[in-house]
């Protein structure tokens, strides 16, 4: 009866447990990883290039996976793409498929994947080494049609895109060390132990080499929303190419204001709308330094359009309308409101000395507030009893508060990090600030960095991101009204 079953099914193979069959399509074989009550199991149509992988499982993420994965072990740079659909409704909204590159079938091996949620989330998801925590970047799109994972290097960059459109950048990315050779391929998880689930993957391409020589790479800017009670969960809020930066919050927290190409943007916060251009009259040549009043009808910003294209700062309407001119000297950068909205704090570099200044919101005589070292990245505490900045005096660039008035100046961290751009919670309890590598240049732009949250009364410290980042990144007031969310902005230079 063999020969007939051939004849019946030329282009279909129904595959069971691991080791059941040889190759199947692109890949080697296919393995239940983890925990599952339900074998698993893969069908394979060579004609339309289609899987349908049949799991169980009770989750894919935190520190251990339970899933079925067809695989296929490489080495250097590989590129998965697929068409991807469940089949049928319901189940659990959190039922998963994904395209994955892991290093292991064990099932907290370290991994990086592109995930597609039953409810339509998609996210770039990495345990970065194992036995690790499971951390994402949600993306801006939800229930794309098609997905794309790609690695390059040690980078991991996630692409999305709906019927017809061309694939885009999904927000975010991941570094990840993987020792060669590991896995690539598709995978089912149904996040319900009793449950089975089954997902399409179709037009399945899949594409391995050696490492290239590092190709031309385009900037893309992923403006990301951490809510701190998920640490590990950040949404990619917009995803744009070319560089976005300092994004702030409008005072209901329905909108973030950041800075593009000189302009000044505001996008609601919910992802439902396409960014919107403030219109700040002549002042069209914003360097990343503003923010909004504390009664909300006002932003404050740093623009080189006048005074021979030295940062100056202005005050303009947020719904729109005619700068006003703040400072009377130059460079001047913006960093932050007093609570009752009279007192502007900001960065002056005067006679070759950066230094930490105040000034009237309305305008008027500038007050200088250090003399010591590189003092830079102002904000007052939501109290208006201390501003806090970084400063170089110690040699290393740390974070420092003062009394409002310039007295009372004393260190607040010390550790083996630069750290630069420190933004206080609403409630005056947490910092939140990018650290540097001490071998590395503080405060730069286009840095391997790491977003950290420090608690001023346990002085312990939380990792909310890893990024390519700087200034650009944090340069504005970044905490949403209530304190439970942050905004920055990360950086992905992806190969073309």
């Amino acid at each position: 009866m063999n020969w007939l079953i051939g004849l019946l099914l030329p282009c279909s193979l129904l595959l069971g447990q691991a080791g059941a069959a040889g190759p199947i399509g692109l890949f080697e074989s296919h393995s239940d990883i983890g925990t599952v009550l339900h074998a698993g199991a893969v069908e394979y149509d060579d004609a339309r290039r289609m899987y349908t992988v049949t799991a169980s499982g009770e989750n894919l993420w935190a520190r251990a996976d339970d899933l079925q994965y067809v695989w296929k072990k490489v080495s250097g740079d590989v590129t998965l793409t697929a068409d991807m659909a469940f089949v049928g409704t319901g189940g659990n909204a959190h039922r998963k498929g994904v395209l994955m590159i892991r290093q292991s079938l064990d099932t907290d091996s370290a991994y990086v994947d592109a995930a597609l949620h039953g409810n339509g989330l998609t996210s770039i998801q990495a345990r970065d080494e194992k036995g690790a925590i499971t951390h994402e970047v949600q993306s801006w799109s939800s229930a794309p049609k098609r997905l794309r994972i790609a690695k390059r290097g040690g980078e991991f960059f996630v692409f999305v895109g709906g019927d017809g459109e061309e694939l885009r950048p999904s927000g975010g990315s991941m570094k990840v060390k993987l020792a060669e050779p590991f896995y690539v391929g598709i995978g089912v998880c149904a996040h319900d132990k009793n449950a089975v689930e089954k997902v399409l993957f179709s037009n399945v391409d899949l594409a391995t080499g050696a490492p290239a020589a590092r190709a031309e790479a385009a900037l893309h800017s992923t403006l990301e929303i951490v809510r701190l009670a998920a640490l590990t969960d950040h949404r990619a809020l917009l995803v744009l190419p070319g560089q976005i930066e300092a994004p702030g919050w409008t005072r209901d927290g329905t909108s973030t204001v950041f800075s593009r190409g000189g302009e000044i943007y505001r996008a609601p916060t919910d992802g439902g709308g396409k960014p919107e251009e403030v219109a700040t009259g002549f002042a069209t040549r914003s360097n990343g330094h503003h923010g909004v009043s504390p009664d909300g009808s006002l932003l404050a910003v740093s623009d080189e359009s006048q005074d021979q294209h030295q940062s100056t700062i202005y005050v303009v309407p947020l719904a729109g309308g005619t700068p006003k001119r703040i400072t009377t000297r130059s460079p001047s950068y913006f960093h932050g409101w007093s609570p009752d909205g009279n007192t502007l704090v900001f960065t002056g570099v005067r006679d070759g000395k950066t230094g930490i200044y105040t000034i009237p919101a309305g305008g008027g005589s500038e007050t200088r507030l250090t003399d010591m070292g590189l003092n830079d990245n102002p904000e007052y505490s939501p109290d208006g009893k201390y501003i806090y900045f970084n400063s170089d005096r110690g040699g290393a660039v740390q974070v420092w508060r003062m009394q409002s008035d310039g007295t009372a100046q004393e260190q607040v961290t010390s550790d083996a990090f630069h750290n630069c751009f420190p933004h206080l919670s609403p409630d005056g309890q947490r910092l939140a600030f990018l650290s540097y590598p001490k071998n590395a240049t503080a405060c730069a732009a286009d840095s391997e960095v790491t977003l950290r949250m420090y608690s001023l009364g346990t002085q312990k410290s939380d990792v909310l991101a890893t990024l390519l980042g700087g200034p650009g990144s944090t340069g504005a007031p970044f905490w949403s009204p209530d304190g439970r969310r942050i905004a920055f902005v990360s950086y992905q230079r992806i190969p073309k």
